[in-house]
């Protein structure tokens, strides 16, 4: 039996064999979830506007949360001029968004990743008690090209770590590239061979000019990883420092992927119409599925909606189970939608939830 996470603009839902078992943090969106499967801790990130962003800790598969401490940023020092480059409008220096949560190596045990709008990535050594900013990719010089895409600011919304050596750990930012670094965040190199076609030609391939939507890296082989970027699909084999684009039907252009844990070259995407649109191509929502590491894709549309069907999977709302079986995918639109055979066929759980924003396996 797997188990998901469904955080949503208003909550957070658990659900066991299909049915939605219970309901946290109600009406409060949420923005990043965790199941830390070195301890059995859960984490979740809420957004509570006005009042600022939040981190939740359970110790007790979800019954109960304690908050615990959120990332903060340093003061900005008074001499520090930090502008967006794209609407030339100050970069804050506090946390508009907590974006993403990992665990860190399994020889780390308690010890995570947070990556956050504007731009900042954070550790935690002990399960959230107390977070650091990682101080050199916060201040590298390289940092004042990054700009906001469908926020305002940049943000860190992919961590992937390296399950073979600690400290080596890949980074997305929409919009600034793919960065790695192999020595816990004391330096970083930004990875070359994605493409941005909406750019400048000069800036085309420049690799900090790029918007990679959502990176995930596979556990089997963990030199490949998958990149859903604004241009197009990419995937790596040496770890991330290059990438290769692949053309993906019906569309090259979606938020969402996900990777068999157990076959590096299955991996799954969702397909939409780009930049103003962004809707399924010609209303009709599917999935795509390469078995063979992009060379061919199979276009999975069974059980899912072909007429008029205007659902958005946003960056973190698919996720594959740990068996690499079983998938989930929730919709902007509060859809939430199931497969039990690697996606070659859909069904719909409801369609009544509020906007979904992530979904995780449990």
């Amino acid at each position: 039996m797997t188990a998901w996470m469904v955080g949503t603009r208003k909550g957070l839902f658990f659900l066991r064999d299909d049915t939605i078992v219970d309901v946290q943090f109600v009406g409060v969106p949420v923005t990043a979830v965790l199941a830390d499967h070195r301890d059995g801790t859960i984490y979740v990130a809420l957004n509570h506007g006005h009042f600022g962003q939040k981190l939740h800790r359970s110790t007790d598969a979800g019954a109960t949360f304690t908050e615990i401490a959120a990332p903060m940023y340093p003061p900005k020092p008074d001499d520090v001029v930090d502008l967006e480059p794209m609407r030339q409008i100050p970069v804050p220096w506090n946390v508009e968004l907590i974006w993403s949560l990992e665990a860190a190596h399994p020889d780390e045990p308690g010890a995570l990743w947070c990556g956050t709008i504007p731009g900042g990535l954070f550790t935690s050594p002990d399960r959230g008690e107390s977070w650091q900013i990682v101080e050199s990719l916060w201040h590298d010089e390289r940092r004042a090209q990054w700009n906001g895409g469908g926020y305002d600011f940049p943000g860190i919304h992919s961590i992937a770590v390296d399950p073979r050596a600690p400290g080596s750990v890949l980074v997305s930012v929409s919009c600034g590239g793919a960065w790695r670094t192999s020595d816990g965040g004391a330096t970083w190199d930004v990875t070359t061979g994605m493409r941005n076609s909406y750019m400048p030609p000069e800036l085309e391939y420049d690799p900090v000019a790029q918007d990679p939507h959502r990176t995930v890296r596979a556990p089997s082989q963990p030199d490949v990883l998958w990149t859903q970027h604004h241009n197009g699909v990419f995937r790596s084999i040496d770890g991330g420092a290059t990438w290769n684009e692949l053309d993906v039907p019906p569309s090259s252009f979606g938020f969402a992927v996900a990777v068999d844990p157990h076959d590096a070259d299955t991996a799954w995407f969702v397909s939409a119409v780009k930049d103003e649109m962004r809707i399924p191509v010609d209303g009709a929502l599917a999935v795509s599925r390469t078995r063979d590491g992009g060379q061919s894709f199979d276009v999975l549309r069974r059980g899912l909606p072909q007429t008029n069907a205007y659902h958005l999977i946003y960056r973190h709302g698919l996720d594959v189970s740990a068996d690499g079986q079983s998938l989930m995918m929730g919709s902007t639109t509060g859809s939430l939608f199931a497969s039990d055979d690697q996606g070659d066929s859909w069904r719909r759980l409801t369609a009544d939830l509020p906007p979904v924003a992530v979904v995780r396996s449990m």
